[in-house]
């Protein structure tokens, strides 16, 4: 069974070209990084999230324009680490459809390099072309498609997280 799934894998690489290999690695860090991303933000940040607020409750002293700025800082920390990767997310799934783009380029440069040595007549023989140019372009799209509602997901969680803590810390006013 393994054996089959591989000589698969292997099978639709060697159809779509070396691209095809890189935006593949490309979509597996990409998604090595969106679940580290859920994982903190189901597990880890809870606890950073408490221990700030309890962090915050505990000064006596919570209206001076000191306080105001300890307060900035401990909202920035923890979106900081919300945030902590988020860009490079966000830079591999825009560079998933140049990686595709580049599959469709480097597949008509074949399918050109076929068309000169045979003619132009041949379409069995530009079929590998034409293959090689479309599926880097779909996996690139596949991936980035993937990419984009994992980052937005994870961009609106870190937003809205950042805003609980703002109205967790709220600042003391004199009377």
């Amino acid at each position: 069974m393994f054996i089959e799934i591989f000589e698969s894998i292997r099978d639709f690489t060697e159809t779509g070209g070396n691209i095809l290999l890189v935006i593949g690695t490309l979509i597996f860090v990409m998604w090595i990084l969106i679940l580290e991303r859920i994982m903190y933000v189901t597990n880890g940040h809870k606890k950073f999230m408490q221990e700030t607020i309890e962090q915050w409750n505990s000064r006596t002293e919570r209206s001076s324009w000191n306080a105001v700025q300890i307060r900035q800082a401990m909202i920035s920390r923890v979106s900081l680490k919300l945030r902590f990767s988020l860009p490079i997310i966000q830079a591999l799934v825009a560079l998933c459809p140049l990686l595709g783009l580049m599959g469709t380029v480097t597949g008509m440069i074949l399918v050109f390099d076929v068309m000169a040595m045979t003619g132009g007549g041949n379409a069995r023989s530009m079929a590998a072309g034409v293959s090689q140019a479309t599926i880097p372009t779909m996996a690139g799209m596949v991936g980035a498609l993937s990419g984009v509602f994992a980052s937005t997901w994870l961009t609106r969680t870190a937003k809205t997280e950042r805003m609980h803590l703002e109205d967790a810390l709220q600042l003391q006013r004199d009377s």
